[in-house]
């Protein structure tokens, strides 16, 4: 079994990030970030997890309110990597 210690420093961004997107604070985000993430994460670029955070650094609140439609997403936080996620409906 690998340690952390052991693996690349992208592997252990990659579990980091995953660990983030599926452990939000709110069901709802966890459910819709972590939707996408999960089948994604392993083959994101560098560029791609960059992106990815600066999404997880947006709150929980607004996030699921842009993600779900209930508001639109406001020129300030849109990005291809949100618009993605959006789209993807967090599958």
């Amino acid at each position: 079994m690998m340690t952390e210690n052991t693996l690349s420093p992208s592997e252990t961004r990659r579990r980091r990030l995953l660990f983030r997107a599926t452990h939000r604070g709110t069901h709802e985000t966890d459910l819709l970030i972590g939707g996408f993430v999960e089948p994604r994460i392993a083959s994101m670029s560098e560029v791609e997890m960059d992106a990815l955070e600066e999404v997880m650094e947006l709150p929980d609140v607004d996030l699921a309110d842009w993600l779900t439609g209930r508001f639109p997403i406001p020129d300030y936080a849109d990005s291809p990597m949100l618009r993605a996620i959006k789209a993807a409906g967090g599958k």
